[in-house]
């Protein structure tokens, strides 16, 4: 199953439950896996508010899913798929998670710099379920709104919010030449 879109929280709890009786793996480099002695460590559900270059409001929440790979090997098999749904079912009796919520992995090791990745496709590789993890991307929401990231043809830049014209004003001098202090003229 190949994603387009970032995957829901729903979405990724129903894969796992279609195979728990195989062991989750998760790739997050070309044949690089996650060592088999693994930890789901913990799952944190963010509610995310932003104001971006547009000024337009965004609002949404990411699920991440904590993996930690211990320094020593402690085990040659990772967990089982019903392993950690029983994780994730001791985590929701606490914290109910959204099921709408955007799922992310987090991860790192001493090779690779700790991160977040998205589920990007889930297969079944023998008795392995595997998630294959791929970065998150930068990206400007105002082109996915039909609007544009850069200087526009009025010389407009990047995603810029239309702002009413600045009113002119002409200064007069109000001030009558003879009515002026000087020093020692005694006026003040």
């Amino acid at each position: 199953m190949n994603q387009s879109e970032a995957i829901n929280w729903k979405t990724f709890k129903e894969q796992l439950a279609q195979n728990p009786e195989l062991t989750l793996q998760f790739q997050y480099a070309e044949n690089k896996r996650v060592a088999a002695s693994y930890h789901l460590t913990e799952i944190k559900q963010a509610a995310i508010t932003s104001v971006d270059c547009g000024g337009a409001m965004n609002a949404w929440t990411e699920i991440v899913v904590q993996l930690w790979e211990p320094q020593e090997k402690q085990q040659d098999r990772a967990m089982k798929v019903e392993k950690a749904l029983s994780i994730i079912e001791l985590v929701e009796k606490s914290l109910p998670l959204n099921p709408n919520g955007t799922v992310k992995i987090e991860f790192g090791n001493s090779g690779f710099d700790t991160r977040q990745m998205f589920p990007n496709e889930v297969s079944i590789e023998g008795e392995n379920l595997v998630v294959d993890l791929r970065p998150d991307a930068v990206q400007c929401k105002a082109i996915g709104r039909g609007g544009s990231c850069g200087t526009t043809e009025s010389g407009e830049e990047c995603c810029t919010p239309t702002v009413a014209e600045k009113p002119q004003f002409a200064l007069k001098n109000l001030v009558v030449a003879d009515a002026c202090c000087t020093p020692g003229s005694g006026c003040c």
